[in-house]
């Protein structure tokens, strides 16, 4: 059994980690709270973008011949190249938070080279960035300071690459992955195409007064603006609620790692107690034998 002091200074150390994951946790919590009130923010806004894009989408459509011609908007049934864009966290001690996204991703690239798609990375984040660089994976592009500390014109500048590859013909699907906010107990990682945009699930009515007083000349330049708004925007949206998910993950993490500290805390001061009681009872011993040999 170790001796009293080893103990103690054990029982100090778990102490020390039990106040440093608390505080953590705490902080993680504030941080949570701003994010959700950003991210819930930016989710209207998205929505809205969406439902512009769309009505604008389906009158260029009525108009044109064979539908809507922009390449954003034409599937590929077999795509050759896909761009998968993924978002991670900058820093870990979050669970398995970052490993959920980057599962996903080498799930996919997988599903996609089996079938003869090459594959390209592209990553936000510094946990996938290690990962993939680590497994000798090369990335087309990286950026290791954004999903912590998202910001629009960056992340419009890190999508704009992938667009620009896209418009000239070097990748044909952009997939975008992230792990996001479901609720304060649960992340869920989501997979979405971003190029090109689908618009099969959206219902327009006919009866529907329009939502913007746009010229019908104009529709296609308006269209293209909010093409570019849309992805832009779905980039930035994607690092607002991977951060805030990150939050959850990490104030969960904490959590455990409070409570576990506290049961060890527990557990080695039951065994600081054994320790000393056996070290009185040998005392004990030793002065009531010391006692009888000088009878």
């Amino acid at each position: 059994m170790a001796n009293l002091k080893e103990i103690k200074l054990k029982i100090g150390s778990v102490k020390n980690t039990q106040k440093t994951t608390k505080a953590m946790k705490l902080v993680s919590s504030a941080k949570l709270t701003r994010t959700r009130q950003l991210s819930e923010q930016a989710r209207s806004y998205a929505k809205k973008i969406n439902e512009v894009l769309s009505e604008i989408a389906n009158r260029v459509s009525k108009v044109q011949d064979g539908g809507n011609d922009s390449k954003a908007f034409v599937p590929v049934e077999n795509p050759k190249t896909v761009d998968l864009v993924f978002v991670t966290a900058d820093k870990g001690l979050c669970g398995g938070f970052n490993m959920a996204t980057i599962k996903t991703v080498s799930k996919l690239a997988a599903e996609y080279e089996a079938k003869g798609t090459k594959v390209r990375y592209r990553v936000a984040g510094r946990k996938g960035v290690d990962y993939f660089s680590f497994q000798g994976v090369q990335l087309t592009q990286k950026v290791s300071d954004l999903s912590s500390a998202p910001d629009y014109d960056r992340a419009a500048e890190f999508i704009g690459e992938v667009v620009k590859d896209f418009q000239n013909g070097e990748t044909d699907k952009v997939v975008l992955v992230y792990n996001g906010f479901l609720n304060m107990l649960t992340q869920e990682i989501r997979v979405r195409d971003l190029l090109p945009i689908s618009l099969e699930d959206v219902e327009v009515s006919e009866n529907e007064s329009s939502m913007l007083e746009i010229e019908p000349d104009d529709d296609e330049e308006v269209l293209e603006e909010l093409t570019a708004k849309y992805i832009d925007f779905n980039m930035y949206y994607s690092l607002i609620d991977s951060l805030a998910a990150e939050h959850s993950a990490r104030m969960q993490a904490m959590d455990a790692a409070t409570t576990n500290a506290k049961e060890r805390v527990d557990s080695l001061t039951v065994e600081y107690n054994k320790a000393r009681q056996a070290a009185i009872t040998t005392e004990l011993i030793e002065i009531i034998s010391g006692v009888e040999a000088l009878k």
